[in-house]
């Protein structure tokens, strides 16, 4: 299981472009829908977590689905499958970066990457959104959470507190119907 596990975040790492949230179509098609280690809700429940933790969010996530299958050694092992491709790439970006910086070829590749990145985001964030149940009573929320970061410059932390306190009352307001 370890194996399967090192090999199955190795691929994730090794074939996505873009970042941890560019991750997450590959990582649910692996962990949900292949392997069947978690449910689909289960997965929404790991992504909020891993999102709101400190730190990466594909080794965030991986380190929590690793726990859940094989406790510590499985979150070390998904982690190191996660973290060893991106560090090996830019290893040998580092080695030898210098002989193509100047390179129109290249410089162009990385310009058409780049609207490829911005759609394996758009994809999870367009899922996360139907998962999460949205609807016209609550789609201004993260519309509002989404303004207030990049036009005021309020921290997502503020946002993250508010959106918690919000929750909560929320939940009790509905308990107490």
């Amino acid at each position: 299981m370890n194996y399967e596990l090192f090999t199955t975040f190795f691929k994730i790492g090794m074939f996505t472009l873009g970042g941890g949230y560019a991750m997450i179509p590959i990582i649910e098609e692996e962990v949900v829908n292949k392997h069947h280690w978690v449910s689909k809700e289960d997965m929404l429940d790991l992504i909020a977590i891993a999102q709101s933790c400190p730190g990466v969010f594909a080794i965030n996530i991986s380190i929590f689905i690793g726990y859940r299958l094989r406790k510590t050694p499985g979150a070390i092992v998904a982690a190191l499958g996660t973290a060893l491709p991106s560090f090996l790439i830019i290893l040998a970006i580092a080695i030898f970066f210098h002989q193509f910086e100047d390179n129109k070829v290249i410089a162009a590749m990385f310009r058409g990457i780049r609207p490829a990145v911005v759609a394996l985001i758009a994809v999870p964030t367009l899922n996360l959104a139907k998962s999460a149940k949205l609807n016209r009573y609550t789609l201004w929320i993260p519309v509002v959470s989404a303004l207030l970061i990049w036009l005021l410059g309020v921290s997502p932390i503020w946002i993250i507190i508010a959106a918690a306190i919000g929750g909560y009352l929320w939940g009790k307001a509905e308990k107490s119907h």
